[in-house]
């Protein structure tokens, strides 16, 4: 579990908490499932550091959607009683631990009087007119002249939020690429270490034994793309750059995240492509074959 800072939501377990009700309650769900879903009293967690993690962001939550009761409100009191997040956090640095009890404080404090304004269920509109599709191929020149190559994967829309997944082919060269030029390079993606039966993860993730085929072996692991994504609006400033060439079949099962950067810029992403060995030695990014992740 991943944990940033020493706010009520501020890491892994907490954005997963809060944002997964919430989801839950914008998708129209009922009250009572979410209460199901999310229950506050988990019957196992790790300990209680991430218990408190869990109870303090799923509380925060509850109080939002006008259901944290006085009985929910005791047990809460109780997890923080415990004093789980400030020892660990203090054990790091003083401030740190001052920081959490002063946050708690406040949550409490925040928790503890009635929600008079109740959280109304949210309305996000998809976007359906794109600027590039999925499995698009794009070519563009960079600032050192050569031409570059990136593939969009995957358009991922997240409440309200709509981003391009864009991924590194490693063609390079002066001269522009076609689609057929462009097969005997490589897309850069990720392995990662499965906690699953082979079976599980070649369900989840449909066409992973191409992958595992070129491997060798017996391997058992999950597969995910370096992704580099631009969000609609930015995009739009220099969607221009770009050209399309073709598209790539690419499989559904594979769409997934191995890495997620962020650009906002042309100047981010020109400076990404002109130093993609090196991010690939930096990142650990690995070299796949395109033919391993289309259909064919």
């Amino acid at each position: 579990m991943a944990t940033d800072g020493t706010k009520i939501i501020d890491g892994d377990t907490a954005h997963d908490t809060y944002w997964g009700i919430m989801d839950l309650y914008d998708f129209g769900a009922d009250l009572k499932v979410i209460l199901n879903e999310f229950p506050l009293e988990q019957l196992e967690y790790f300990d209680d550091f991430d218990n408190e993690i869990y109870v303090t962001s799923c509380g925060l939550a509850y109080w939002e959607l006008g259901i944290l009761t006085a009985e929910r409100m005791e047990y809460i009191q109780e997890v923080i009683n415990k004093d789980a997040c400030v020892k660990q956090w203090a054990s790091y640095s003083e401030k740190e631990g001052k920081s959490r009890k002063l946050v708690l404080k406040r949550y409490l404090g925040k928790i503890e009087k009635t929600n008079k304004k109740v959280r109304k269920r949210k309305k996000y509109r998809k976007r359906t007119n794109f600027i590039f599709n999925e499995n698009s191929v794009l070519t563009f020149q960079l600032s050192n002249k050569e031409y570059a190559v990136t593939c969009c994967v995957k358009i991922d829309q997240y409440r309200g939020s709509c981003n391009y997944w864009f991924v590194p082919i490693t063609y390079s060269a002066a001269s522009k690429p076609t689609i057929e030029l462009i097969m005997d390079s490589e897309i850069l993606g990720r392995t990662i270490a499965s906690g699953f039966t082979r079976d599980e993860t070649q369900a989840s993730h449909p066409g992973i034994e191409k992958i595992w085929n070129h491997v060798g072996g017996k391997p058992n692991f999950c597969f995910g793309f370096a992704i580099q994504a631009v969000e609609h609006t930015a995009l739009l400033g220099f969607k221009n750059k770009f050209e399309k060439i073709g598209e790539l079949n690419i499989l559904e099962g594979l769409k997934k995240v191995g890495s997620l950067g962020h650009e906002d810029s042309y100047e981010r992403y020109d400076e990404t492509y002109s130093e993609l060995e090196n991010q690939i030695e930096v990142f650990g990014y690995q070299k796949f074959p395109i033919s391993l992740v289309i259909n064919e």
